[in-house]
């Protein structure tokens, strides 16, 4: 009953089946394995995040470039304030409000963006203290530069003079007269006021929409493995009952083709 299985058809079938199996679930795997990745990022980073809190500060330029190793590490700097911005749209404590943002200006030549504090309402330049005069030492906490549209971060353009909706050389560099560092600090403790701005842990490293997105594939990949392991049992069932019909006499004979006549 079944030598089909033997047949060019069902070899093809067979062959199909015990390839793409093991193909869904390497796949499936793979996309498990990225999600738990992202979230042992996540769990790392965090942990680094509170860790650095309570950790000696370092000088900046060591601590560059920003990746998940430093992201969050307290750092130290040195220079003079210059221009000044705001980051409005951003929330501390369940409040809407904005980040003031001052350059500080290095010994190196490049401007360090140092979130001095975060207020309430509307961003608005006359509510954001002027920043100290003179010869100024920073410490706070090291970020990445933010990517518009990940981990809350605005993509909103066409902002009035003297606001920015992302923190990050490419969106700054347009907007003030230096050479900048890929990279920011937000300062330990709020100046003039200001609350502190927690650090947070580098885009990429979260349980965002592109971790959601890898637990999404893998069970569309389990979901294929079990797909094709039920219609090749749903194809042999059917085989089995058309070869039991056939040997019952009970598959309906094709009616002959009565011949066309020619013209």
């Amino acid at each position: 009953m079944y030598r089909f299985l033997l047949t060019p058809r069902w070899w093809g079938i067979n062959v199909f089946v015990l390839l793409a199996i093991p193909f869904c679930v390497f796949m499936g795997s793979w996309q498990l394995s990225r999600f738990e990745d992202r979230v042992q990022d996540h769990r790392t980073v965090t942990e680094q995040v509170e860790s650095g809190r309570t950790e000696a500060a370092r000088p900046l330029d060591s601590m560059l470039p920003v990746d998940k190793s430093t992201a969050g590490r307290r750092v130290t700097a040195s220079g003079r304030y210059g221009k000044q911005l705001l980051v409005p749209g951003r929330e501390l404590d369940g409040k809407r409000g904005f980040y003031v943002l001052t350059l500080l200006r290095t010994d190196s030549g490049k401007a360090l963006p140092v979130v001095r504090g975060w207020l309430p309402g509307t961003a608005d330049a006359a509510k954001a203290p002027a920043p100290p005069a003179g010869e100024v030492t920073v410490t706070g906490a090291l970020q990445a530069s933010e990517t518009p549209g990940d981990n809350g971060v605005s993509a909103q353009g066409g902002l009035p003079a003297g606001q920015t909706s992302a923190i990050s050389s490419a969106s700054l560099v347009n907007l003030v007269p230096y050479r900048l560092y890929d990279a920011w600090v937000t300062l330990d403790k709020g100046d003039a006021g200001m609350k502190a701005v927690p650090a947070s842990a580098p885009g990429g490293t979260g349980l965002d929409l592109k971790a959601f997105q890898n637990l999404g594939y893998t069970g569309e990949w389990f979901v294929f493995a079990g797909f094709v392991v039920f219609m090749w049992f749903r194809l042999l069932r059917r085989e089995i009952e058309f070869q039991r019909d056939a040997a019952l006499g009970l598959v309906p004979e094709e009616p002959e083709q009565t011949p066309v006549p020619s013209g």
